[in-house]
C-alpha cells in the first residue's frame, strides 16, 4: 500500500515588530497588545497617518530573508547537503525597488543559502506567500519533490506607505480593528518569514513537524480592482477547495486566522465568505485577524500568518482580535476578543485576499 504524501512544516522562522523568532510571534499575538508606532525609518511628515508595525533594527531584506531561511533549515535539521537540489519558492513586491528585481534576488538567496533547487518568485501581492505554500504542498503531494523552502519578506518602505496613505487606506486612529464597529482601515507592518515544508523525509530524518498544510484552496472573483466581491464568493471557493483536497467537513475547522485587515467592504466580505462557506458553523467557529497586532505584510502576510497560525494550534491557545470595539451586525462571528481562547481542534484555516480579486485558503493541521 502506497503512504499518502503530505506536506508537513519541519521548520519555521519569522521576524515582525512582535520580534524575532517563532517564540516571539507566538508571545506577541497571544499577549494581543498591538505592535503599531511612529515610523522611524523614512519620513512621514506629509502622510495622513505617520504609524505602522516596524522592527527598531532592520537590515536590508536580502540579509532579512537569508537569516530567515537558514534559520528556517536549522530549525528542520537540514545540513548543508539536505539543502543541495532543494526548491526555493520567494515571495516579494515585484515594483521598482532599492534592491536587486525580485528573480535575480531568488537565485541570489538560493545560492547564499545553499539551495541549488528551481526558484520560483511570487509577487502577486497579499496572496503573494500563501500561493507559493500552495504550490509547495501541490509538488510535495505529487511527489515530484521531498522538500521546499518557502520566504517571504517585506519592509515597510516608502513608496508602499504613501500609496497606502494616499488611497486612505490607512487607519487614521493608529489601530487595526478587524471585524469591529468602528473599524478605520489597515495599518502595513515588517514581515519576514521562511518554512521549510517536507514529505515524509522530514521524519525519516527525525524532524518532528510542526503542522501539516492539509489542504489549500486558490479561487478568484475579478469583481473589482480594488473592493471585494461583498459576498465573498472567491474566497468562499477558495475555503471550499481547501477542504475538498484535506477530505474535512467544514465542522472541522476549529479556528480561522481571517484576512481582516481592519477595512469596511472587505471584513465584511470575509465574513460572507465564511458563512457561505462554513454554513452554520461559520457563527461558532473561532475567528481573529493577527494583522490587529503585527500589521499587513503585504507579500509576506501569507507566510508570517501561517506560522503563527500552526504555532497557536500547537500551543492550544487561538490569538487575540485586538482592537476590538464591538460587534458589527455586517460581520456576524464569532470573534476572540479580550483574551486569548484555550483549544484542542486539530485544524485551522489562515485565509489571505488581494486586490483583482485573488483569495487563498490554508488549512493547517496539527496532531
Amino acid at each position: 500500500m502506497v503512504e499518502a504524501r503530505v506536506a508537513q512544516l519541519t521548520g519555521v522562522y519569522a521576524a515582525s515588530a512582535l520580534g524575532r523568532g517563532a517564540d516571539a510571534q507566538l508571545a506577541g499575538v497571544l499577549a494581543g497588545v498591538p505592535a503599531f508606532g511612529p515610523v522611524g525609518r523614512f519620513d512621514t511628515a506629509a502622510r495622513r497617518v505617520t504609524v505602522a508595525a516596524t522592527l527598531p533594527e532592520v537590515g536590508p531584506l536580502p540579509d532579512e530573508l537569508a537569516d530567515a531561511v537558514d534559520s528556517a533549515c536549522r530549525a528542520a535539521g537540514l545540513d548543508r547537503a539536505q539543502r543541495a537540489g532543494c526548491a526555493l519558492l520567494l515571495a516579494v513586491h515585484g515594483g521598482p525597488a532599492a534592491g536587486p528585481a525580485p528573480a535575480v534576488l531568488a537565485g541570489q538567496l538560493a545560492a547564499r543559502c545553499g539551495l541549488s533547487g528551481h526558484t520560483r518568485v511570487y509577487t502577486s501581492a497579499c496572496v503573494s506567500a500563501s500561493t507559493a505554500v500552495a504550490d509547495a504542498a501541490a509538488q510535495i503531494t505529487r511527489g515530484d519533490v521531498e522538500r521546499v523552502v518557502v520566504a517571504a519578506g517585506y519592509l515597510v518602505e516608502p513608496d508602499q506607505f504613501a500609496l497606502f496613505d494616499a488611497g486612505r487606506a490607512l487607519a487614521a486612529d493608529g489601530a487595526v480593528r478587524p471585524f469591529s464597529a468602528g473599524r478605520r482601515g489597515l495599518l502595513l507592518g515588517d514581515g519576514v518569514a521562511a518554512v521549510v515544508l517536507e514529505s515524509s523525509a522530514g521524519h525519516r530524518r527525525g524532524a518532528e513537524p510542526l503542522a501539516t498544510v492539509a489542504g489549500w484552496g486558490r479561487a478568484g472573483d475579478a469583481f473589482h480592482p480594488c473592493q471585494p466581491e461583498p459576498g465573498g464568493v472567491g474566497l468562499a471557493r477558495a475555503v471550499d477547495g481547501a477542504l475538498r483536497r484535506a477530505g474535512l467537513p467544514p465542522q472541522a475547522v476549529g479556528y480561522v486566522n481571517a484576512n481582516a485587515t481592519g477595512t469596511a467592504q472587505s471584513d465584511a466580505a470575509e465574513a460572507a465568505a465564511l458563512r457561505r462557506a462554513l454554513g452554520g458553523h461559520a457563527a461558532r467557529v473561532p475567528v481573529s485577524s493577527t494583522k490587529s497586532v503585527h500589521g499587513h505584510a503585504l507579500e509576506a502576510s501569507g507566510l508570517l500568518e501561517l506560522v503563527v497560525t500552526a504555532l497557536a494550534l500547537r500551543h492550544g491557545e487561538l490569538p487575540v482580535n485586538a482592537g476590538w470595539r464591538g460587534p458589527d451586525d455586517s460581520c456576524p462571528l464569532n470573534v476572540v476578543t479580550g483574551h486569548p481562547q484555550k483549544t484542542e481542534t486539530t485544524h485551522a484555516l489562515t485565509l489571505n485576499a488581494a486586490f483583482g480579486g485573488a483569495n487563498t485558503a490554508l488549512l493547517v493541521g496539527v496532531g
